[in-house]
Order: C-alpha cells, then sequence, then structure tokens
C-alpha cells in the first residue's frame, strides 16, 4: 500500500510536468524530438521523489547505514526503468506515428510506467532496500548447508498455531458399547 501510495504521487508529478512542457515549451511543434525530452525531465523529478517516498515512509525499515551505496541502486534501477515508458513513448510517436498528446500519454503514463511500476518494486524489495542478510561468514563456514542448520525456535507444521492453555484430554474406551 506505501509503495502504490508513493508511486502515486510520482505519477502526478511524472505525468502532470510531462503535461506541461509536453503542452507548451517541449511541444514536438516547437521541438521534434520534445516528448522525449519532457518524459526524460518529468520522469527525473518523480525518481526523486519516489527516492525521498519509499526511503523514508515505505521501506524505512530496511534503511542501511549506507545511504550512498543504496541511492545509487535506486538510481541504477530507476534509470533501467526509465527506458521502457521512453521506449514505449518513442515506439508510439515515431514508429508507430500516433503523434497526438493523447497517445504520447496512453504510450508512455498507461502503458510504459505500468511495465515499468512492475519492474521497479520486484528491484527495489529485492536489491535496493532488501533487509540485510542475518547469515554472518563465520555461520556460512560452520554450516554450508542453511537446510542443516537447528532451527530457531519451536518446530511446527506449517499453518499450525502454538498450542497455549489446551489441556490434553484422555481418550474414551467405548469398547463395551456397540457400534452401528
Amino acid at each position: 500500500m506505501r509503495f502504490g501510495a508513493v508511486g502515486a504521487v510520482g505519477l502526478v508529478i511524472d505525468v502532470g510536468v510531462f503535461n506541461i512542457l509536453r503542452l507548451t515549451v517541449l511541444s514536438p511543434e516547437n521541438l521534434h524530438e520534445g516528448p522525449v525530452i519532457a518524459k526524460l525531465i518529468s520522469t527525473s523529478l518523480a525518481i526523486i521523489a519516489n527516492w525521498l517516498g519509499n526511503r523514508h515512509w515505505t521501506f524505512r525499515r530496511a534503511q542501511r547505514a549506507n545511504p550512498v551505496g543504496e541511492g545509487l541502486r535506486f538510481a541504477a534501477v530507476s534509470v533501467a526503468a526509465m527506458v521502457i515508458p521512453l521506449t514505449c513513448l518513442w515506439l508510439s510517436h515515431y514508429v508507430l506515428g500516433f503523434t497526438s498528446a493523447l497517445a504520447d500519454n496512453i504510450s508512455t503514463n498507461v502503458v510504459g510506467l505500468g511495465l515499468g511500476m512492475v519492474f521497479r518494486f520486484l528491484l527495489y524489495r529485492s536489491w535496493v532496500f532488501a533487509e540485510p542478510s542475518v547469515d554472518t561468514a563465520a555461520d556460512a563456514a560452520a554450516n554450508p548447508e542453511p537446510s542443516l542448520r537447528a532451527p530457531e525456535g519451536p518446530i511446527r507444521p506449517p499453518g499450525s498455531a502454538p498450542l497455549r492453555g489446551i489441556k490434553a484430554v484422555a481418550p474414551i474406551d467405548d469398547r463395551s458399547r456397540p457400534h452401528e
């Protein structure tokens, strides 16, 4: 939910700035590459907003002591993800010839951002803001196979809850009654 809320703020910034620039100073009538430049600017501003929101709200529990490294990973994922809507816009506008503002918005802000959102979420969660590993080098050397390590805490079947306050009931011997 938090990732979606931060993404929604980024989307407003991205779509708003893109359309303001696309319809004014960076319109295709003023500059042939205007829509692509407008998308680069709008996405860059959205990336900054998303970095702040995801770092300080969405994934705040996973913050590391090295924010520079985390920021570099975030920037790498964001720049890689920026290619997705830019490619959709370029294909639609310059290859397929759909040059209206509506076509540019659908290609970049619907198709491109939708695909980019999935890409970013997976990499943010698994690489950029990943929880630090609890295994140490000494643990790995002492027991190289994780499946052979002693479990932490009691062993329970999956999906079961611990039994507290339940007393065992003696079985009932009903062999003396006839069964039907």
